[in-house]
């Protein structure tokens, strides 16, 4: 039997493109991300699923919530769906990362690069994914949403695309965007990447 799991990104926040907000808390979405969670919420209106799970991190909850809304569903909130642990960069503007050398490593070697006493994108992969495995096998034949981060779903993509970790560049992931994916025991296949209702 074959799950489909919808990968989501959460909507936009205040620290987009200019804050490396990784795990930080009190970061929720901004008036315009909260207007492009309601378009998400209505746009997947039609989908019916059987349960909503969530990155404890603020912004991916406020999200979950405009989708779970209207739903006999309750968010569940999974660690393994958090963001990357961004270390010692948490919290940094990006302008000031530009001139560090490990940060230029990191965005160039993903699959090998780990942030200052942070996490690598190879051990947030292993997470993501074993828990999206988890999910498969608990619903076969059933609908789940996810919502989660850019590189936590470039990540699995990645894995059920069989690309390189360094290839994580190659599609975009937008905020409060849906990516496919079909599972169950028998492997992974991408279904879409990216859609985004404007």
């Amino acid at each position: 039997m074959t799950a489909t799991i919808s990968l989501i990104r959460h909507a936009s926040h205040a620290h987009l493109g200019k804050i490396l907000s990784g795990r930080m808390p009190g970061i929720g979405l901004s008036p315009a991300g909260q207007s492009e969670a309601e378009l998400l919420a209505d746009h997947l209106r039609l989908h019916e699923f059987v349960a909503i799970h969530s990155s404890p991190v603020q912004r991916a909850r406020e999200t979950a919530a405009a989708i779970a809304a209207g739903r006999s569903l309750e968010v569940e909130i999974a660690e393994p769906l958090n963001e990357i642990d961004f270390g010692d960069w948490t919290g940094r503007a990006f302008e000031a990362l530009s001139d560090d050398p490990d940060w230029h490593h990191w965005n160039e070697q993903r699959a090998v690069a780990t942030p200052p006493r942070g996490e690598s994108m190879a051990a947030a992969q292993a997470r993501v994914f074993a828990y999206l495995q988890r999910l498969a096998h608990d619903h076969p034949g059933e609908n789940v949403a996810v919502v989660t981060h850019c590189d936590i779903i470039r990540a699995a993509l990645a894995q059920v695309l069989g690309l390189s970790l360094d290839a994580f560049h190659r599609f975009d992931v937008d905020p409060a965007s849906v990516s496919r994916i079909a599972m169950g025991d028998w492997g992974a296949r991408v279904l879409s990447i990216n859609e985004v209702c404007r």
